[in-house]
């Protein structure tokens, strides 16, 4: 056969092929996990959801109320505005073990500020932001061009700060009948607003206003792209034109100066400034990031599922305080949500494997 019938045979033959791959994954229980996955913050609707009604069915009005519903946002407040600053972290495959003590230090800043050195509120809070923004660049300068791990530098940020915060404060507390009187504007976040039988303050408003841009930006724009490809696969990242090293610094900064407002959302919550109070912070915030679906390795999950997660805790607290139960029922079933949701999460990845 001339060379030319051979090719001509070749091509004629192949001209009916059409390549096909085989699906593997066809039942309902892959079709769920894929929608899973494309929609991380599904899971922690559905437990939200799922909690809100057991919830009311076991305790009904007493728990099935605006005032009810609207308490816990109230009480989530400071955790969620402090987990979205947590979620741009993790997203980058980071942890900020510094973010409690940030809130800290930069509510105390515009404390002293406006009582110990006679400042204007407006400058104390700009000094109290710029100290959240300072611990923020620090943290992203020796991650991302000194090349630490973000555990250790912001575990050492966290004591730094947290030591900071004693001696600068003397470990005094500004009293709430002294900021009402003289600086009203550090309680700002306690403003109430009354619809119905809920009571919103401006501090859940200001979270859910955060998490609605937040989600905007990261779904939206060039820099919420690239903080998910830096979180997935840094190197790639970079051979794809991202400035990996930039784009974790502004991470971290805007994480700095998130937990500064939530500082002085700390203000208005607890109407006082006190060195000693968030000391749990981080851990709640990784606890509401967790169980909110952003996985813990990086590049997926949706900040939506953070203000979810935070409202799940902020459901089980209140739900099992108003059934009377002991405190460490609450710790324990959190913490089974916790593994349960990086389970779930180890389950999920397997789609994109």
């Amino acid at each position: 056969m001339s060379s030319d019938n051979y090719e001509a045979a070749i091509t004629d033959k192949g001209s009916d092929t059409v390549a096909s791959f085989n699906d593997e994954r066809k039942g309902a229980l892959a079709r769920f996990q894929h929608q899973l996955h494309t929609t991380p913050a599904l899971v922690p609707l559905i437990v939200l959801v799922a909690s809100i009604v057991v919830f009311g069915l076991l305790l009904g009005s007493k728990f099935f109320s605006p005032f009810a519903l609207t308490l816990i946002l109230q009480q989530v407040q400071i955790v969620g505005i402090v987990a979205a600053a947590q979620s741009l972290v993790i997203l980058t495959a980071g942890i900020d073990l510094s973010v409690g003590a940030i809130m800290v230090l930069s509510s105390v800043v515009m404390g002293t500020f406006t009582f110990r050195y006679g400042m204007p509120v407006g400058v104390s809070i700009f000094a109290g932001i710029s100290v959240g923004a300072l611990c923020g660049y620090i943290n992203g300068y020796l991650i991302a061009k000194v090349k630490l791990p973000p555990f250790i530098v912001t575990l050492g940020m966290w004591q730094i700060v947290l030591a900071t915060n004693f001696l600068y404060s003397a470990n005094e507390t500004i009293r709430a009948q002294d900021i009402a009187a003289d600086a009203p504007l550090l309680q700002f976040f306690a403003t109430k607003l009354k619809i119905g039988g809920a009571v919103f303050t401006f501090g859940v408003i200001f979270m859910v206003v955060l998490i609605a841009i937040l989600a905007y930006v990261l779904r939206h724009t060039a820099w919420g792209r690239h903080v998910y490809a830096v979180g997935d696969d840094p190197e790639a990242a970079e051979l794809s034109g991202v400035n990996v090293k930039n784009t974790l610094i502004s991470v971290y900064v805007i994480a700095g100066v998130i937990c500064a407002f939530a500082g002085w959302a700390l203000i208005g919550r607890i109407g006082s400034v006190s060195p000693t109070s968030g000391q749990l912070a981080n851990i709640e915030s990784i606890t509401a990031v967790v169980i909110g679906g952003i996985s813990l390795f990086g590049g997926r999950g949706s900040i939506l599922g953070t203000l979810f997660g935070a409202l799940i805790v902020g459901v089980f607290t209140l739900g099992l305080r108003l059934m009377g139960a002991d405190a460490q029922w609450t710790y324990l079933l959190i913490g089974a949500l916790i593994i349960a949701a990086v389970a779930v999460d180890q389950w999920i990845r397997k789609v994109a494997a």
